[in-house]
Formats: C-alpha cells, sequence, structure tokens
C-alpha cells in the first residue's frame, strides 16, 4: 500500500503559504512563477485557509472584482481538509473525490510537514500500478 509520507520523501516536503493580507495578485504571481493550482494561507503559523484557481475564478473573474485590490481572506477557502503521513494514498484520492479537493495540506503532531495534489496522489497510484515503486 502507498502512504503520503512516500509521496513527500519523493516530492520534498516545500510549502508554498501567503498571509490573508495579501492580494490575489500576489498570490497569483507566486502560483505562476512557482508552477502551482493552490497556496496555503497562514497567519501566525496557523493554517486558516487554501487559495487557488478555482477561488480566483468563480470569486473574482465572475464577480467583477480586481485582483489587485482584492485579498486573499476575502476569496479563500476556510474549510482545509488535512491528512497525516500515514493517510493511504486511495484514502486520499477518495477523500479529494468525495470533497472535490484538489490539495491536501499533511499534518503531523499539528505540525504542517507537506501538501499533496491530486496530481500527485494520481502519479502514485499510477507508479504502483505499472511496478515503478
Amino acid at each position: 500500500m502507498n502512504f503520503v509520507s512516500q509521496i513527500l520523501k519523493t516530492k520534498g516536503d516545500k510549502i508554498w503559504s501567503i498571509v490573508p493580507q495579501d492580494t490575489a495578485y500576489k498570490a497569483l504571481q507566486i502560483m505562476s512563477q512557482e508552477n502551482l493550482g493552490g497556496l496555503l494561507v497562514v497567519d501566525n503559523g496557523k493554517v486558516v485557509g487554501i487559495f487557488t484557481e478555482r477561488d480566483y475564478a468563480r470569486k473574482v473573474i465572475l464577480k467583477g472584482k480586481s485582483s489587485k485590490t482584492t485579498t486573499v481572506s476575502e476569496l479563500m477557502t476556510k474549510e482545509v481538509l488535512y491528512v497525516d503521513p500515514g493517510t493511504s494514498v486511495e484514502d486520499c484520492m477518495a477523500l479529494m473525490t468525495e470533497k472535490r479537493v484538489r490539495h491536501l495540506p499533511v499534518m503531523e503532531k499539528k505540525q504542517l510537514v507537506g501538501i499533496v495534489t491530486v496530481g500527485d496522489v494520481v502519479k502514485r497510484s499510477e507508479e504502483r500500478r505499472v511496478g515503478k515503486e
């Protein structure tokens, strides 16, 4: 069985984040530079939300707001789902499918230790399927 810990071992534990007071524009700049689909929103060391391309498309563009003046806190998804390093890849896939999310922060002993994406989960599942573990 595959676990989140194995994904993190391969991809590393780099976590990109932004603070709630930053603008959507700044978030988009970071996401573009780093080729990311989302950023964790962290305030005083605590995850308070996640800002994704979907948040931007649905809450800025379609509502006629400006990305240069709208803060991340106005747009972010506040209900963040988490997994731990011992969560199976299959359970991640099921959770992502059921809740329609593409990013899952990884917490261990109340500490943020990484993030897995739907791409990470699919890639790991495919590697296991074809025997490239």
